[in-house]
C-alpha cells in the first residue's frame, strides 16, 4: 500500500491535525520509516492509536523523535 493510503487510514482515527503524523508522513516520504510488513487490521490499529493517545509524549520526546526522524538515513 503507498504510504499515503496508510496515512490516510491512519488519519481516521485523530479528530484534526497531529503532529505526530506530520512527523510520521515525512519520514515515510523520505524513506527514513517503513511501513509494517503484515498490515495491521482498522480495529488493530485503532486499538493502537487508542493506548496511543492515552499516553500523551512529553515535549522532550517529540523533540527526541523529530530528531531521530530527520537524520539521514545511513
Amino acid at each position: 500500500m503507498p504510504y499515503r493510503e496508510f496515512l490516510e487510514r491512519i488519519r481516521r482515527f485523530f479528530d484534526g491535525p497531529s503532529e505526530h503524523l506530520d512527523l510520521i508522513a515525512d519520514a515515510l516520504a523520505k524513506g527514513r520509516l517503513q511501513q509494517p510488513i503484515k498490515p495491521m487490521s482498522d480495529q488493530e490499529l485503532a486499538q493502537a492509536i487508542r493506548e496511543f493517545r492515552n499516553a500523551p509524549p512529553s515535549p522532550h520526546a517529540l523533540d527526541e523523535l523529530g530528531a531521530h526522524l530527520s537524520k539521514d538515513k545511513t
